[in-house]
Order: C-alpha cells, then sequence, then structure tokens
C-alpha cells in the first residue's frame, strides 16, 4: 500500500473505500426509489393524470435521465466528491451557486427521508391492525424505525448494502409474480401497444402525467455520492449509474403496461379515477394467489424502511461532504475509526428526522397528507432543480476543462437533458397540488425552504469569500484520486 493510499485509509475524515461494488450502487440507488411503493401507492396517480400513456412516459422520462447521466458521469471522471451536486455545480458555475446548490441537497435529501417516515408509520399502523388488532400510533413506528436507521448507518455502508439487497429483491420479486400472473391470464384481452405510441404518450392533456413520471428516477444520481466508497473507481460508479437509469425506465415502462393490459387501454383511466387506491391492489388481488398479496402487504413496510435507510444513507453523506471542507461545521466531517460511517453527520440527520416526526405528532398532523406528501413534494422540487443545475454547470465545466470529451458529452447529452428538466420543472410547479394535496398556502411555504436553502447557501460562500479566504478556496475541491485515464470513454 503506498503512503497516500495508507494515510488516506486513517485520515478521520475519508469514508470507507472500496466498499461497494456496482450491485451495492444499484441496490442502494434502486432501494431508496422503493419499487413496490412506488407501483402500489404512486403510479395509480400517474394512470389518472395520464391513462394508457403511463408507461410510454417512464421511456420518455428514462431518455432525459440517461442523456442527464452521459454529463454527469463524464463529469464524475473529474469530480469524485460525496458531495455530488455540490462539487458538480461549484466546479462549473462557480462555489457561491455550488453553495447554494449543496444546501438545497441538504433540504431536499432530508425531506425525502423524513417523509418517508409518514409512509413507514401508516404502513405499520395498518398492518398491525389488520395482523395483530392492535391500534399503535404511527408515530410509535416511525421514531422505532428512526432508531434502528440510525444503527444501521452507524455500522457503515457494507451492512446497508447488504439488507438493501435483499430487500429490493424481494420487492423485485413480488410484482415480476404480478406480471407473470397478468401475462399467463390473458389480463383483459387488450394486447395493444397503445401506451407507447408517440400520438397517445405526447397527448398535451398528459402534461401533468410527466410532472409526475420524472418523480420515478428520484436520487438515481446518488451513484455519485457515493464514489468515494465504490471498489473499482469512477468505472464502477458510472456503470451502476446507466444500469439504475435504464432499470427504472424499462421495468417500470413494462410493470405498467401490464397494469393496462389487466384492465384494457380504454378502461385504465377510468379505473384510476373510481378508486385510485386500490387501483393495483385490485390488479393483484384479481389474479395473484391470496398468499402472494399478504406477502406484498407486509413488503410495501419494508419497501418504505429500505428506502429510508438509502435516503440516510445519502442524506448524511451531504453532511459529511459539506463539514469536511468547512462550508458546515467540521464536526459533521469525521467518520467512525472502524467502519468509516460518517457518524456525526448520520447523527445529525437522525436528530433532525426525530424532531420532524416528533412535531407532526404532536401536533397531530396527518403523516401521509402531511408528512409524505409535503416532504416528498418539497424534495422533489429541489432534486429536479438540481439536475437543472447540474446539466448547465457540466456544460460549462467540460466545454472549458475536457473539451477532448466530445461534443455529444460536453454539450449536446446535458443541453438536451437541461431543456428536458427545465420543462419538467415547470410542469411541476404547476401541478404542485397533485403533489402536495394542498393549497398555495403550503406551496408557498415549501418553495420557501427551498430558496431560504439556496440564499443560505451563497450567503455562506461569499461569507467565507470575505472572511476566511482559504477555507472558500477549499471548497468543493476535496476528489478522491482515480487512476483512471482521463481519455477513456468506456
Amino acid at each position: 500500500m503506498t503512503d497516500q493510499a495508507t494515510s488516506r485509509a486513517v485520515r478521520p475524515d475519508s469514508l470507507a473505500g472500496n466498499a461497494m461494488g456496482t450491485k451495492d450502487l444499484v441496490f442502494t440507488v434502486l432501494a431508496a426509489l422503493a419499487p413496490l411503493t412506488l407501483i402500489v401507492a404512486v403510479a395509480p396517480l400517474h394512470f389518472l393524470k395520464g391513462g394508457a400513456a403511463v408507461p410510454g412516459g417512464y421511456l420518455v422520462a428514462g431518455v432525459i435521465m440517461g442523456l442527464f447521466a452521459v454529463g454527469f458521469m463524464t463529469m464524475s471522471r473529474y469530480v469524485r466528491n460525496a458531495g455530488a451536486f455540490y462539487a458538480t455545480i461549484s466546479r462549473g458555475l462557480g462555489k457561491p451557486v455550488g453553495s447554494g446548490a449543496a444546501l438545497l441537497a441538504v433540504v431536499a435529501y432530508n425531506a425525502l427521508q423524513i417523509s418517508t417516515y409518514g409512509a413507514l408509520g401508516v404502513y405499520a399502523t395498518t398492518t398491525f391492525a389488520r395482523y395483530f388488532n392492535v391500534d399503535v400510533p404511527w408515530y410509535m413506528f416511525a421514531l422505532v424505525g428512526l432508531a434502528f436507521v440510525g444503527w444501521l448507518g452507524y455500522r457503515g455502508i457494507h451492512t446497508s448494502a447488504r439488507i438493501l439487497g435483499v430487500l429490493l429483491v424481494l420487492e423485485i420479486a413480488v410484482l415480476v409474480v404480478m406480471v407473470v400472473a397478468v401475462l399467463i391470464s390473458g389480463g383483459s384481452g387488450d394486447w395493444s401497444a397503445t401506451s407507447f405510441s408517440p400520438v397517445t404518450v405526447f397527448d398535451p392533456g398528459n402534461a401533468a402525467m410527466f410532472a409526475l413520471v420524472a418523480g420515478a428516477f428520484m436520487g438515481f444520481e446518488a451513484t455519485a455520492i457515493f464514489s468515494e466508497e465504490a471498489r473499482g473507481g469512477i468505472r464502477t460508479v458510472r456503470r451502476a449509474t446507466y444500469i439504475a437509469v435504464g432499470f427504472i425506465a424499462v421495468f417500470y415502462a413494462f410493470v405498467t403496461w401490464v397494469i393496462v393490459v389487466a384492465y384494457g387501454s380504454g378502461s385504465i383511466a377510468g379505473a384510476a379515477e373510481k378508486d385510485p387506491v386500490n387501483l393495483v391492489v385490485e390488479v393483484f388481488n384479481r389474479y395473484v394467489p391470496a398468499p402472494i398479496v399478504e406477502v406484498m402487504n407486509i413488503l410495501l413496510l419494508t419497501s418504505a424502511f429500505a428506502a429510508l435507510l438509502a435516503l440516510h444513507n445519502a442524506a448524511n453523506r451531504y453532511f459529511f461532504a459539506l463539514g469536511r471542507e468547512g462550508m458546515l461545521p467540521r464536526v459533521l466531517g469525521r467518520t467512525h475509526a472502524r467502519t468509516k460511517a460518517p457518524w456525526a453527520a448520520g447523527l445529525l440527520q437522525t436528530v433532525i428526522a426525530a424532531v420532524a416526526v416528533s412535531a407532526f405528532a404532536i401536533f397531530g398532523l396527518d403523516p401521509y397528507l402531511g408528512l409524505l406528501l409535503w416532504g416528498s413534494a418539497l424534495g422533489f422540487l429541489g432534486i429536479i432543480a438540481l439536475w437543472a443545475l447540474c446539466s448547465l454547470a457540466v456544460i460549462r465545466f467540460l466545454r472549458r476543462q475536457a473539451p477532448e470529451a466530445g461534443l455529444f458529452r460536453t454539450t449536446i447529452a446535458p443541453g438536451l437533458s437541461f431543456i428536458g428538466l427545465a420543462v419538467v420543472l415547470v410542469l411541476v410547479l404547476a401541478n404542485l397540488s397533485l403533489l402536495t394535496g394542498a393549497g398555495i398556502g403550503t406551496h408557498a411555504v415549501l418553495i420557501g425552504i427551498a430558496l431560504f436553502a439556496v440564499a443560505g447557501g451563497v450567503a455562506r460562500a461569499l461569507y467565507l469569500r470575505s472572511r476566511a479566504p482559504r477555507l472558500y478556496d477549499g471548497l468543493a475541491q476535496t476528489s478522491v484520486d482515480d487512476r483512471e485515464p482521463v481519455a477513456d470513454r468506456a
């Protein structure tokens, strides 16, 4: 082992190097997306707004995310940092903008993670009432889950990756069972490809659907957050990212097409309007053996837990990256001597989540309509804005610093992704009530939180530039050494 590698291994601000392979990264990202929860609990809303066009909508969103991934992964050859958005945007658009993006990322990932405690609480309460006839408040389950997630995060990324892998395989398996059951039975008998017809997919009435289906990809970029812990360097991160994007687009498109087959392309929208809550559950009840349905109900609970754990690990690495460079208190940049987990950042994230859950419990706010919908809407809004900013940053950085990467990687792919993401951001803002289930007052608060985070990050960077120039110069400069040749475009 070289002196450099040895020093990095014992540093108190280094993460566990070579801890995650391609499979671990893919499982972690997909677990954060909670595929079973998305298909059962969220996809019905997509069908409500897009009807039979939903499967094609996932493919279109996949193309946009794929174009984004091309530029983002090309950039990651030059910027390998646990604060993925922060580092990329800082290098491309300047440290003040990058610092604003950093705090927006912190808010977005924390909002996504904390909101999922609402889903966990609701699913657990329903499950216990159904199987044990016991009425336990939702926040008790949320707080128990919170403690378990915090402990697993403290144990290190190895333990988390194993658990996420098992839970993800179970989620995918139960969805595959449903798909096979519908296809074998023939469903409604409507096997048309209407769902993928451009005329159907790009109908102007599907604008709200596109605002929603982009959420299916929310968090796929987290592969870059774990780049410092990836085994095999940037090749592993790049491979995992493309696999994740491709899987999300193709798998969700196929599963939702099978649901269309189950109802019929002309009936799916009406069925979603009539009973959106049980739209997919009814497919399970109609085509899948009863024991598998019971397994599905339990896996909804573990799906929420898997998402919590994956998002906890992503959120605390943003705190860690910002603490390590002095953007936030330095203590957040400390890691455990043995597991190399960012223990201080993880503790802060756990405390914030505990305060939020406790506040909703004390004031009697609804865990689903409030905590889940409001938090996920804030996270969704923040992530889309960060995707768009990243696309611009990639263009500016690569055009100046790495023209050898080629016109497609430096300009065309990130440019097209920026256009697509800007459209999606506008659609999300125009249809925010679909995500929140609330009115203009709630929307103003959520947008205000996002803007306040950006302003706070910019202000902090400007303060450091004026009062602590050496610290300012070090912002977004941490990058793990990677031996991959820059010119390699594999």
